[in-house]
Order: C-alpha cells, then structure tokens, then sequence
C-alpha cells in the first residue's frame, strides 16, 4: 500500500511506523511542516497502561521512550496555603519534542519517508504525487482537511472557558502539582510536572473572566509570564517561567481549549487515481480531551495502534467501519470524562469554600474515572486517614485505631432531624393506595427499607386533594383517616432507628392517570376528574386531557390544602415532609417556561414563576414544626429546548433557600415529553454538585446511584449530602447493610443474619436453564 499522512505529531508518525512494521513492502510518507527534529511545547503526560499498549505495539520505540520518561505516583494539592500529598496515580512524563524525536528516528530505522518543511495546501495534489491508497489526516487541532471535507466529517467544536498557557521551568517538581491561587480577579491554577531532568512543564489555567479582568489580553508576552512567575512565586523557588513559543505575540499564546467531536472519521474520495481514497482522521484532528487528564497523546497513540490492527481486513472499507466504532466508544469515554474535568477547573470558584481535605478529593475525583474504592486501591493510608476526617467533621469521635464509616454512613443532621447515616429510600410510587389510605403494603414497604439501614425512609408524592393525585392507587394527606393509617408506618420505620418524611404534592396535569404497571400516564378508562396546571396545555397532546388554567381562587385552595396536609404529616409523626416541585406536576408547571405561559404576575420572569410555589412553601412553613426540616424536590433541568437549564436550577434553588428550605432534592426533567436527557451513571449528580457548592443549600443526589462506591464518592467530594436510591432499594430491601458488610462497617443495626442470603437472586438467575429458541425467561 501507499500510505500518506498528513501531520507528523504523534498518531501520524506512529501509525506510519507500524504499517511499516505490518509490511516492510508499504511505502509510508509522513508530510509534515516543520524542520527536522523540531516542535512545540514542553512535556506530555499518558498512564502506565498507554505504556502497557506501546510495548506489545513496538517493543523497540517502547523501550527507548521508557528509558527518557520521568515516571511519579503521586499528586500534590496547594490550596489555602495547605498542601495535600496522595499517591498510587501512576504518571509518565516525556518531552514532546523527546518523544516526537524518537518516533522520528524509529520511523527512519525501518524505512518511513519522513517529508518536513511541507505545507499541505491541498490533499489531492498530494495523493496524485504519492498514488496514495489511504490519507491519514493527522494534522492537528486545527485540521485543515477536517475543515475542509467539514460537511462529512460533522465536527462539533466547543470552545471551553478557560484561557491557559503552555510554559516550562527549571524548578523541578517531585509530584504531579496542582497549585490554586485566589487574586482580586479570581482563580488562577497551575498543572505543573517534571518531564526531564531539570525542566517541568508548567501550564497557567483561569476561565476567560478573571483573564480579561486581570488585563492579560492586553500585556505582551513578556509581561504576562512576569505576571504568572509573581502569581505562582512561593512554588516556583526563583525560577523563571519560559516559553518556547515566542514566534506568537503577546497575548496569542493563551488560548480557550476547543473540544473537537466528529460524528464521521472517514471521507471517501476521487482524487483521479482511477480508485477511491479514503481519507481518515485521527488524533486532535477527529479528536480532543482536555489536557486535565493528560489524554491526548494517549488518544492518538491509540488511534493509530488501532487502525493498524485492523488494516489485516482483507476489505479496507471493513477496516475503517471497525476502526471508527472501535476508537469513537473509547474516544466518547474519555472525552465524557475530560468534560467532568474540564468544567471542574472552569469552576475552581464553586468549591472555594471547600476545605482543603475535601476540595483535593473532589479535585482528584472530578472526572468520575476515579471512585472513592478506586482512591482505596491507589493510596489506602491516605483515604482512611480522609475518612477519618471526614467522620470527624460529621461529629463522631473516634478512638485510635477505631476504623470510621464510609462517608455514606457518617450521621447527618438538618434542624433537630439527625440520620444514623446518608443513604435515603427515594420517594417511589407504588400505586396500593386505596381511597388515599395507605395499608399494609406501605407498612411492608417503607418499614422493609427501615429495617434494611436507611437513614430516611421518604414516602412517596402523597396527595393534598384527592385531584391531586397521579393515579387512584396514590396515598393521600387530605383527611384525618389517611393521617391516622400513616401513623403504625412512621411508628415502626421509627422503631428501626429510621427517620421517615413525606412528599407532598399536587399531580396538576399529569393526574387521573392508570397505575404505573398499567397503562403508564394514560388517562383512566372511566372516572377521570377534572385538572389543572399553570396553563391550559395537555401532557400529552391528543392522549391526556387538556387541564384548565388554574385561577387565584383555586390556587388559594391548593395552597390551603398543602398547609392542612402538612398539619396531618406532622400528626402522623413524620419527621420531615419534601415539598414535589418536580417533574411536570402542578408546582413545577409554574416553574418550568414550556408549562407555563401565564400572562398575569405568576408568568413570564422565573421570580414570578417562582411565586405560587414559594408561597405554597412559606405557608407550610409557617405551620410546620421548627424543629422539623423542610425539603424541596426540583427539575434542575427540563432537557428540552426553551425550558429551565442548570444554570436556572441553581437560581430556582437559591429563591427556596430564601425561602427557608433545608435541602434540595436534586433530580431533572419529566416535564415535558419531548425532553432530551442524557442518561448515565450517577447522571444528575452534577446538578446537586452545583447547587449544593453555588447557591450554598444541602442537597440530595438521585438518579442512577445504584452502588456504594457511587455514593461514598459523592458525599465526600461535597456533590450532595445524602444520596437517594429507588431502584437499589426496590431490588434489595436491605441495600444498606449489605454495602456496610461488603465494606467491613458492621455498626448497623442487623435484624437478622444477612450475609448467607446475599445475592440469593442473582445466583438464581444465572442457574436458569437456557432454552433451545432463546434465553430463559425470569
């Protein structure tokens, strides 16, 4: 074959090297537009395991760069004039010039043409000249053939918000350092790491305003180094900062990381060769991850030993399908990761106020790569020793040597309401109401998950009026009968060491539906009662029944009707009620811009959005006990178009902490049928973190928290202060205490002997026979 590729950095210089290796007969051209053995920038950094796929790819270059890589384990936290030393991270530093450098003369010993000082204006020129069976466009960030064939590569390119520039010291750091400094502008932070003997890069990383504030932009280059080398001179010992990149002038070598995603990797074309050439992106040309996680050397390097393990397809067009599914999973993975990191650092100002313990562990955890048993395995001494602190600043006093609690069983205590731990039963409907009157399912149900270890057990969205209701099976607060059923339910989660609160809520247009194992948000076959919601719209156009604009009058009645259920709650012993201004129903119609489209005082503005549900909130409040804890449940987002965004979640948080709320209950969307969520694990955290550290209120995480490593690791970076399960508890009653077990922390309250029962269910069903047309049913 004929080989071209366009870019000599790292994917184009490697993958031309293993073709070569793959078949000495394939003659491989490099184009690149510097001089021989030059380039830019200062060290690179990739793990252990990239080193791991270097050496079976080629032992001999593997061996050469191993023996110039600088390699250290571990990571230093400076902030507050603290500095927080973990180990275990497994880090490798290499100049990129060295390494460039290497591959170049590796490429040379096996006989690829390395073509330099070429500016590649066209790339059909290119493959007519060389007669080129395949392009690789490996030219970078700033790809000019991605540019070019734009309209099959689709590239989304997000410019980020932090302005960074790449120097280099001779300080020489012994740790991977990450020094935050607070200026009258803002935050200024430095990636700092030995990559030679005597040099360590150093790169400066603020978000845009403090940049423009601190009048960056306007100094020359000379004089925004002076500046940094001032910013960051208790860490940089008299060394001066240097920059290897003075061709640009003054303020050109800051720059805003563009994120660079490309729904296609491969561009077939007729260049006039009588064949079809595909041209093929790889490395910062079809991708970029922020340099937080030091990925894109790795991405490339892996780009290209990818692509050469599939060019043994006897069918090329095979090849590329496989190579382009293959590297965008992997490439997904880390770029979702890269985003968590990146937003992290845009937004070192959210966690200011953190601590210096928990602001390192929530900086080591930004990605969500690495969990708190992950942290565990790495560098045990120093997460049991931040355990400890942290069972310290939740209360306990521990004696030495006494080993603390997973953070999600430190105590936890909002007003008067203390919890034995952070682990909460999730509001769940479950539809075996009769009349509103809970029965003895809901004793089962609720006193199973007390038994089970819960810290709080919430009961689900109950009723204030009986056209509140989602469906008929849902419970009620709404008269004295349903108060007095609650009572045996709350008394016995008690009676486990649990506390136990109540959602209360108003279906608004989402009511008079089927059970949920029925027809799912259909309207009943007979028997429907009259709704109402912010504005006249239906849930689902066609399907549900189309609600009235709710009056002031009727508003009145409902505000009145939440306050008399809250009475009954606080009668029925409950220890904290949540108030459901969530998901499409009646209060979050108010909230949400897509449901509510009044033209009076409660439309238009989000403050007067937010005005009937803040005074549904502060007449409860006015009657419910002092002691006792309120909590709001909100849509951080709509995930549709036009709808609230995180950004508007944080305010709607801020106007109830206002408004006395303890805790936001932190979940998204259902308000509107054409949402568009982006699902995964722990996937709504994100919005607790930002509520919780931006408009300073306590916050409860939910959504797709299904293990304790998830939930250790949010309550101790500060992402939430409880974490809420419901499908966990739902498969598993006693979820709780066989996390405690699993993790040797058996200072739970155990009814019975669990251990021999665990995972009773799971071992079942893999026993189950197989049958001959297809896989058991169970």
């Amino acid at each position: 074959m004929n080989i071209v590729c366009i870019g000599g950095g790292p994917s184009g210089l490697y993958f031309g090297l293993l073709m070569k290796l793959q078949n000495p007969q394939n003659e491989v051209f490099v184009i690149e537009r510097n001089r021989p053995y030059d380039t830019f920038g200062w060290g690179v950094v990739f793990s252990d395991a990239t080193m791991e796929n270097l050496r079976e790819a080629d032992p001999v270059s593997a061996q050469t760069i191993g023996d110039a890589f600088n390699h250290w384990d571990d990571i230093e936290c400076h902030f507050k004039g603290s500095a927080v030393r973990s180990s275990g991270h497994g880090f490798i530093g290499i100049g990129r010039k060295k390494l460039l450098n290497i591959l170049q003369a590796r490429c040379e010993e096996v006989g690829v043409n390395l073509v330099f000082e070429t500016v590649v204006t066209d790339e059909a020129e290119l493959a007519r000249k060389y007669n080129a069976d395949i392009l690789i466009a490996s030219d970078g960030i700033n790809s000019a053939i991605r540019t070019r064939h734009e309209d099959v590569f689709q590239p989304d390119i997000d410019t980020r918000n932090c302005r960074f520039v790449w120097l280099g010291t001779e300080k020489v750091f012994d740790a991977f350092n990450f020094i935050f400094v607070e200026t009258e502008h803002g935050w200024f932070q430095a990636h700092a790491y030995r990559f030679q003997d005597g040099l360590s890069t150093f790169i400066v990383e603020t978000p845009e305003e403090t940049w423009q504030k601190a009048g960056i932009g306007e100094m020359s280059q000379e004089e925004a180094i002076a500046y940094c080398e001032n910013l960051f001179a208790d860490h940089l010992d008299g060394n001066k900062l240097i920059s290897n990149a003075t061709h640009l002038r003054g303020s050109a070598i800051w720059i805003r990381f563009p994120r660079v995603i490309c729904n296609k990797w491969v561009n077939w074309q007729d260049y006039g060769t009588g064949k079809q050439v595909p041209v093929v992106l790889m490395g910062d040309a079809a991708h970029t991850a922020h340099f937080s996680i030091g990925s894109g050397t790795k991405l490339a390097l892996e780009d290209a030993i990818t692509l050469a393990k599939h060019m043994d397809h006897e069918s090329m067009e095979e090849a590329l399908k496989d190579y382009e599914a293959a590297r965008s999973i992997d490439v997904l993975r880390i770029q979702n990761a890269a985003r968590n990191s990146t937003e992290w650092f845009e937004n070192v100002a959210r966690y200011a106020n953190m601590k210096p313990e928990q602001f390192t562990y929530s900086m080591l955890t930004r990605s969500q790569r690495i969990s708190h048993e992950n942290m565990r395995m790495r560098d045990a001494a120093w997460l049991e020793k931040y355990e400890r602190w942290m069972a310290t600043e939740a209360g306990l006093q521990l004696a030495d040597g006494e080993k603390a609690p997973s953070p999600m069983f430190t105590p936890f205590k909002l007003r008067d309401m203390q919890l034995k731990n952070r682990v909460v039963f999730s509001p769940t409907l479950i539809y075996s109401a009769k009349d509103g009157v809970p029965g003895a399912t809901h004793q089962v149900h609720y006193g199973s998950r007390a038994m089970g270890g819960a810290g709080l057990v919430m009961a689900e969205m109950t009723a204030v009026t009986p056209e509140g209701r989602v469906t008929p099976g849902c419970t009620g607060l709404w008269n004295d009968e349903q108060a007095n059923a609650w009572k045996p339910v709350v008394a016995f989660a008690h009676e486990q060491g649990a506390k136990i609160g109540v959602q209360l809520g108003h279906a608004g247009r989402r009511g008079s539906t089927q059970l949920g194992w029925e027809k799912a948000n259909k309207p009943l076959a007979e028997g429907n009662w009259p709704l109402v919601s912010a504005s006249a719209l239906p849930y689902q156009a066609g399907v549900t029944a189309v609600p009235a604009e709710i009056t002031r009058a009727q508003m009145d009645e409902i505000r009145d009707a939440f306050v008399a259920a809250a009475k009954r709650a606080d009668q029925a012993g409950f220890d904290c009620i949540e108030l459901q201004a969530a998901h499409g129903y009646l209060l979050s119609s108010f909230i949400s811009p897509l449901t509510n489209q009044r033209s009076d005082e409660f439309g238009g503005s989000l403050e007067n959005r937010m005005a009937y549900p803040l005074e549904v909130f502060a007449a409860i409040r006015a009657v419910w006990p002092e002691s006792k804890p309120i909590m709001v449940r909100i849509s951080a987002t709509d995930w549709a178009e036009g709808g609230n965004t995180a950004d508007d979640g944080v305010e709607i948080a801020r106007l109830f902490k206002q408004a006395g709320a303890d805790l936001i209950d932190v979940s998204s969307g259902e308000v509107v049928l054409e949402q568009q969520p982006i699902y995964g694990r722990m996937y709504q955290t994100p919005f607790s973190d930002r509520i919780r550290n931006e408009a300073g209120i306590a916050t409860m995480a939910v959504g797709s928290i299904m293990e304790a490593d998830h939930a250790n690791s949010i309550i101790a970076a500060g992402r939430a202060d409880l974490c809420a399960l419901s499908r966990g508890f739902l498969a598993e009653a006693n979820w709780p205490q066989r996390q405690a077990a699993d993790l040797g922390y058996t200072d739970l309250a155990w009814p019975v002997q669990y251990e021999w029962g665990k995972d009773w269910l799971q071992r079942q069903t893999k026993r189950a026979p197989v049958a001959q047309d297809g896989p058991a049913k169970s």
